[in-house]
């Protein structure tokens, strides 16, 4: 009985966990740059003063992020940018360290600072870049920021710094609770920061779109509430089973 019970138990808890990731991915269907977060899970002994050879768990984990890229689209837009192949453009994060992502939704603050569509600074040569108020910008394939200043003609033409651009080996970058990725740590157990590549390229004026995919999540959502609708019943069941069995030694002879 009590196998039953472990079994349906540690079911249960790994479709929830499935049910979370799953529910992240298709959160961010429409995320410029999104990586769908991968999820499985294994299986490990029960543990204690009560151990038994024969009672095992599942334990759910996310061993790793599908880094395909997703779709390119064309927006037109000057502050819109893709990276290309595995290049990934470096932020800011909270704590004042280096990130990575693949979100090129750019825009301008009110102090003129290059931010990213969720906040972040976006890094160049020699910290976030700033650009003049009401100038026009635009990117070049390499990451250099030119800006005319407002009310000037083409022939002001400046250039206020370079988007810094890396490429990490595969299984380099780990994702972070804030969705940024980050660099394996250094000596002090801080985050590195990787070296800019200087022939990593971008696309002005395109979007890349999250590479999760609407339909497959979907069905894994679906799928995953089935079995968890499976696995309340083999509890019920059990439970069903021990009030039976209680109910039958019960009975006075």
């Amino acid at each position: 009985m009590d196998r039953m019970l472990y079994t349906a138990m540690s079911g249960a808890k790994h479709t929830m966990d499935q049910q979370s990731v799953v529910s992240n991915n298709l959160a961010n269907v429409t995320t410029s740059g999104f990586r769908a977060q991968l999820q499985a899970a294994r299986s490990v002994p029960v543990e204690g003063d009560a151990l038994l050879p024969t009672r095992t768990s599942a334990v759910t984990t996310t061993p790793g992020t599908d880094y395909s890229q997703g779709p390119i689209e064309r927006t037109g837009r000057s502050l819109d940018v893709a990276m290309q192949d595995d290049a990934w453009m470096a932020v800011q994060d909270v704590d004042g360290g280096e990130a990575y992502t693949r979100r090129g939704d750019l825009q301008i603050d009110s102090d003129g600072v290059l931010m990213t569509g969720n906040g972040r600074p976006v890094v160049g040569d020699g910290g976030p870049v700033v650009v003049p108020q009401g100038a026009q910008v635009s990117i070049g394939a390499d990451g250099t920021i030119s800006a005319i200043p407002q009310g000037e003609g083409p022939e002001a033409l400046v250039n206020v710094g370079r988007i810094k651009l890396v490429t990490p080996e595969e299984g380099e970058l780990t994702r972070g609770e804030d969705g940024l990725f980050r660099a394996p740590p250094n000596d002090e157990g801080e985050p590195g920061a990787l070296a800019a590549d200087e022939d990593a390229t971008l696309v002005s004026g395109a979007l890349e779109g999250s590479n999760v995919s609407a339909v497959d999540t979907m069905v894994t959502m679906i799928d995953a509430a089935r079995r968890y609708d499976m696995q309340m019943k083999m509890l019920s069941s059990a439970d069903e089973n021990a009030q039976r069995a209680n109910s039958m030694l019960s009975i006075q002879g």
